[in-house]
């Protein structure tokens, strides 16, 4: 990789006047390499760098910390883990929340940082704000549309994708420049409580995934030989319960990440298409998602009625479109927000679960407000006299009576 040719690439793109810039910093590579770009090209003379807690993990805050004193800058710093559990991961419980097999996660903390961004960015007059985003990616319409939403005057800046960097660029000039980065492959990772991205757009089609990259997931042949037995309650589509012991969404997800993780649970291998409608192959590793969302989805079954789940399922699948493609503000949302949290009121109950070998399996459950009847339905119960059915079959019937008769014509 020739250094002097990708400082030429820089050089020779131009760039837009800047005086004061907001920077959405999360200390790893991207955001990290945009405060070296923001002095030596863009000539920004004041760097407002903005650092959101949204569940990452003490870890990675304290290592964005470290990385900001040797970038000699001190981000301002917020704290939304509770906005991120109880308002977003609870509505994507409550919404089934899935695109094409992920468990929309990143695709809502971009755009929780975005907003927050954008609204500090205003109240400290600055006139341009940037992100990290490469131009093959999906957050560069995430993070636009929200920036566009909450502080439409601003200038946005994406180096990354304005001056057509490879991840590989991105890694010589941090090299070049000092620019402190850790990452265990390339493409890095994003770590939420829910779900966990890893090396997203950079992993090959057949490339093997070494067992060091995960962080809650083991491989079948390292979990235990004996299972875990769980117990979780769900009070209007959201759990309230570990074990029988109250405690916040935000504790009972890292809890059942690190459990559900041992047994092997939450390994997502898949093909996604993004916003540009481009496929990649995607890793992800979510044991308390696909542990939380199986209970649930199996909980509706319980207690919603039949029209309520068929219809249902086409609004979870709106919600979770809308979220991905960077539309979490859009109006509609929150008119799909409304029906959900309607549809929940009585979604309540308890499951008993086995953890083992990367299995789920559901060995009691419990709820005051099911329509599951089995005194009526049962073919052991008498219910009701069963020859009442015969005129109604009769008559659901008709219309296949006529339809033999056209076919005869």
């Amino acid at each position: 990789m020739d250094i002097q040719e990708i400082l030429k690439k820089v050089e020779k793109t131009e760039t837009p006047k800047v005086n004061k810039v907001a920077v959405a910093y999360s200390g790893g590579l991207d955001s990290s390499l945009a405060i070296e770009l923001l002095r030596r090209k863009y000539k920004a003379r004041k760097i407002l760098a903005i650092t959101i807690d949204i569940g990452q993990g003490e870890e990675e805050v304290l290592e964005s910390r470290r990385k900001a004193r040797i970038l000699k800058i001190k981000p301002l710093f917020f704290d939304l883990r509770k906005e991120f559990t109880e308002v977003w991961i609870a509505r994507a419980i409550q919404a089934n929340s899935d695109y094409l097999g992920y468990p929309v996660s990143t695709s809502m903390t971009r755009q929780i940082v975005a907003r927050k961004a954008a609204e500090v960015a205003r109240e400290e007059g600055c006139d341009a704000i940037l992100e990290g985003s490469s131009g093959k990616g999906n957050d560069q319409y995430r993070m636009h549309n929200v920036f566009k939403m909450f502080a439409p005057e601003l200038k946005i800046l994406v180096p990354v994708r304005d001056f057509d960097l490879t991840r590989l660029e991105e890694e010589a000039l941090c090299r070049a420049w000092d620019v402190p980065v850790t990452e265990m492959i390339t493409g890095g990772d994003d770590k939420t409580m829910w779900c966990r991205s890893i090396a997203s757009g950079a992993i090959d089609l057949n490339q093997a995934l070494p067992d060091n990259i995960w962080v809650w997931y083991r491989p079948v042949e390292k979990s235990p030989d004996e299972p875990s037995f769980v117990t979780l309650e769900f009070e209007k589509g959201i759990p309230t319960k570990l074990n029988d012991k109250r405690k916040t969404l935000g504790e009972i997800i890292p809890a059942l990440n690190a459990i559900g993780g041992m047994h092997s649970i939450g390994r997502i291998d898949m093909f996604e298409d993004g916003i540009m409608d481009l496929k990649s192959r995607e890793i992800y590793e979510a044991p308390a998602a696909t542990i939380i969302l199986k209970l649930h989805r199996d909980l509706e079954q319980f207690c919603l009625t039949k029209d309520e789940i068929q219809f249902k399922r086409g609004i979870d699948q709106k919600w979770a479109y809308l979220i991905y493609h960077g539309m979490g503000y859009h109006p509609l949302r929150y008119d799909l927000d409304a029906f959900i949290e309607t549809s929940q009121k009585v979604v309540n109950g308890k499951y008993k679960v086995k953890l083992f070998k990367g299995n789920i399996e559901i060995i009691n459950r419990e709820s005051k407000t099911s329509l599951f009847s089995p005194e009526i339905r049962s073919i052991k119960a008498t219910g009701f006299d069963q020859r009442r059915c015969a005129d109604a079959a009769f008559v659901r019937g008709l219309p296949f009576e006529i339809l033999a008769k056209r076919k005869a014509k």
